[in-house]
């Protein structure tokens, strides 16, 4: 599953950004890794510059097989905590919609 990081301006994307969403993806969406074949992961600032409570925002779209892509996003205080976040809730969508299609079969 290859996964594609991308920010505005006022977030820095560095390596440690990249090793928490890598690492955050895996452990909430590995079990669905031969279903998705993309994750996109957007972090924004939704504040810009100033300071301010939930304002990075991360907004992750897995795309999958022969579906329409999913998303979840989440606000919070820090880009780590809105990555956390958008993948657990990722994986709840995920959960429903294949599991649905699972017991469907």
């Amino acid at each position: 599953m290859k996964v594609q990081i991308n920010t505005d301006s006022h977030v820095q994307h560095d390596e440690s950004l990249t090793r928490h969403v890598e690492s955050s993806v895996a452990g909430s969406l590995d079990r669905f890794g031969d279903q998705i074949t993309r994750i996109e992961v957007h972090v924004r600032d939704k504040n810009g510059g100033k300071s301010g409570g939930n304002d990075k925002v991360c907004l992750m779209e897995a795309r999958l097989e022969g579906r329409p892509p999913m998303t979840a996003s989440e606000d919070a205080d820090t880009v780590a905590s809105a990555v956390s976040g958008a993948a657990r809730k990722l994986q709840r969508v995920l959960d429903h919609a294949l599991g649905k299609l699972a017991h469907a079969h």
